[in-house]
């Protein structure tokens, strides 16, 4: 016997009816009940089967994984500049390695073209962005004075132009920052303020170094780094230019406009050699203006603490907390002791405060003035920093301040001095 499929439902129908668990034969098709107008309209077959019913995290698993997961572009298919290459590679060339150099004093091997450099002196870090070494960075023009009665490097900072675009919209948020070399760390950090959106910057801001003498004008660099600042990253490195402060003359209000460049290899002339090791580790604990002048009216001696520079950092946050103490020896009691307020979180501390000791002429020709920086520590013992010694044992400039303060009486005599080990007590509590 044939077993044949019933027919499908016609077109015009809107309800399908589901063809029954068992067929039937052909025959029954055209049976004259079927046609019959009196047949009930109701098939007299099994129900239909109920559609299959699925739980809700099958349905949800279906819905959510319609196929492979296909990637996700990043975020650096966006910002071409992030790449450590370029997006269309150029013709391969020669890699130049850099010599060896010492860069924030710290010493390490150059880094090939494309690799990213970080600058660790500030409180933030700077990329050196992988371009060709050929692409323009722009130029910074600037300022600059020394003035030796005062002990003073005015450094002005007039305006850079054309510089490199740095951010997506084609412009950058550029800032200076300067150091002195050898030796540049935050002691000597200065920088101006940031500039929003815009390659043409003119800042006309004046930035002074204290404690510069003649004799560091005949060693020390100028290093003006234009950087471009970014909030959600590290600020990146545009270029420098680098200044001897030897061709300064006193005096001379000097005008430069310089083309930046990349970082260049450090000479010969910004690495100290070893027999003047010893005298960089000392000026390594900054300097300290102190003034003397000796009233013959009033028989006193006052003492004025007027300011530090390029002090060393003794907390972990690379600053110092300083203050002063100063004393007269042969010890004179409670009244032979003084000190300054605390300056929070500075290396160039300015106090202006003066201090009078009640003694006369004869008895001071005697006495030693002894002056010393300390970082304070809250519920911990204070870091010494460096100390210096003024009177008729010392030598040198220390010396000649001593005489020209007994020498001029009346007159207030003002002097730089360097900051040593020699000032440190045996021991020292904690006030």
């Amino acid at each position: 016997m044939s077993v044949s499929k019933p027919p499908p439902p016609p077109s015009t129908s809107h309800l399908a009816i589901p063809p029954s668990s068992t067929s039937a034969p052909s025959s029954s098709a055209t049976s004259p009940s079927a046609t019959s107008p009196s047949a009930t309209p109701h098939p007299t077959g099994p129900p239909p089967p109920s559609p299959v019913k699925i739980s809700m995290q099958e349905h949800f698993a279906i819905n959510v994984c319609p196929g492979p997961i296909l990637p996700i572009p990043q975020i650096s298919d966006f910002f071409p500049r992030f790449h450590d290459y370029p997006c269309t590679p150029p013709p391969p060339r020669e890699k130049k390695i850099l010599k060896e150099e010492t860069f924030n004093g710290e010493t390490g091997v150059g880094y090939k073209d494309g690799e990213r450099r970080l600058d660790n002196d500030g409180d933030r870090e700077e990329a050196v962005d992988s371009d060709d070494e050929d692409t323009y960075l722009g130029t910074l023009e600037f300022t600059l004075l020394f003035d030796q009665e005062n002990n003073c490097l005015h450094c002005t900072i007039n305006k850079a132009k054309g510089l490199k675009a740095m951010d997506s919209n084609g412009l950058a948020d550029p800032y200076v920052k300067l150091h002195l070399l050898p030796g540049a760390s935050k002691a000597n950090k200065l920088r101006t303020k940031t500039l929003k959106n815009t390659l043409n910057p003119v800042w006309n801001e004046t930035l002074m170094y204290h404690g510069i003498t003649a004799a560091d004008m005949t060693t020390k660099t100028l290093r003006l780094c234009v950087c471009d600042m970014d909030r959600l990253g590290r600020n990146e490195f545009i270029g420098e230019v680098r200044v001897a402060l030897k061709k300064l003359k006193e005096g001379e209000n000097k005008r430069y406009n310089m083309g930046l460049e990349r970082i260049a290899q450090n000479k010969d002339a910004n690495n100290p050699t070893v027999e003047q090791g010893a005298v960089v580790a000392e000026e390594e604990r900054g300097r300290i203006l102190v003034s003397l002048c000796y009233n013959t009216e009033k028989g006193c001696l006052l003492v004025g603490i007027i300011r530090c520079a390029h002090l060393a950092a003794m907390d972990s946050n690379g600053y110092s907390d300083p203050f002063v103490k100063i004393m007269l020896q042969p010890d004179m009691g409670k009244k032979s002791k003084y000190k300054t307020t605390v300056k929070k979180k500075t290396l160039n501390p300015e106090f202006n405060e003066e201090f009078s000791y009640e003694v006369t002429l004869d008895q001071l020709a005697k006495k030693t003035l002894e002056i010393s920086v300390w970082d304070y520590d809250l519920g911990m013992s204070n870091d010494f920093i460096g100390g210096v010694e003024l009177g008729i044992n010392a030598s040198g400039q220390r010396l000649r301040h001593w005489f020209d303060c007994l020498k001029n009486k009346g007159k207030k005599v003002e002097y730089w001095h360097t900051l040593t080990q020699q000032g440190a007590p045996s021991g020292d509590k904690p006030d």
